[in-house]
């Protein structure tokens, strides 16, 4: 058995080279925090290397124990199923090498840090918060479950942390687009609105986000999560949580 079993950080992919490069500077920012641990990545679609050449790779190396980390905000469709599915095949096709499915990274107070982080980069003071109606913008998702936890997100930050307000949206899938929830702030008398992408990385949903926040002009837009030092320490958090499951014999989650 591994001493420390490999953190295989499996990401969408995108055809814009800044997912990528983000990726990449999350995972830097992950094994600094962890020296001594092997992080890969890999890619469901549109980059290399997929993710069943990372585990074949990993398993003609020698090694024995992966823990499969979803770089998902939400569970819905690719961690229900896609991803499952990319690990059940290589699990059956490489027997000596044992996969474990570790959870999605939200909801988590790590996350909301990571927002709070970006917008006072974008400019917002501490003294803002008070007049400052927050538009949560997702890259939205037909899984009714993932909508669901963005709203209660939503609330759960709005209470906590003394916005003005906190409304969710949606580049797809689901409705209200950003520029609407702006505007509907902006209705009810909300003085400041900014736009809090609660998305990884930059791409074409991100840039969506991005559009209605100028369309209905937003006065503020804070960058996508990209390598906050939260979003490591999360990703840190979830492999430790699965490597926990396992010494309890909870393999539920899990497994391949």
């Amino acid at each position: 058995m591994d001493a420390r079993p490999t953190l295989l950080v499996i990401a969408h992919g995108s055809r814009d080279p800044r997912h990528a490069a983000t990726v990449s500077a999350l995972c830097a920012r992950v094994r600094a925090l962890r020296p001594g641990l092997r992080v890969e990545v890999g890619y469901l679609d549109f980059n290399a290397p997929r993710v069943p050449r990372v585990l074949e790779r990993l398993a003609a190396e020698g090694a024995r124990n992966v823990v499969a980390l979803p770089l998902l905000l939400t569970r819905a469709f690719h961690a229900k199923s896609d991803i499952p599915a990319v690990l059940r095949e290589a699990a059956a096709r490489l027997p000596l090498l044992t996969i474990r499915q570790a959870g999605v990274l939200g909801p988590s107070s790590l996350l909301t840090a990571a927002l709070e982080r970006r917008l006072a980069e974008a400019g917002l003071r501490p003294g803002d918060r008070r007049s400052t109606g927050v538009v949560l913008a997702s890259a939205g998702s037909s899984d009714p479950e993932a909508g669901a936890v963005l709203a209660e997100i939503a609330r759960e930050w709005w209470h906590t942390a003394g916005w003005c307000a906190v409304r969710p949206a949606f580049a797809s899938a689901s409705l209200p687009r950003t520029a609407d929830a702006v505007r509907a702030l902006r209705a009810e008398g909300v003085r400041r609105v900014a736009v809090a992408p609660y998305v990884i990385a930059p791409g074409f949903l991100p840039d969506r986000i991005a559009a209605g926040a100028r369309e209905a002009r937003a006065d503020l837009l804070a960058p996508v999560l990209g390598p906050a030092p939260e979003l490591a320490r999360l990703l840190v958090r979830r492999y430790d949580e699965a490597l926990r499951a396992r010494a309890r014999g909870d393999l539920t989650a899990l497994s391949a």
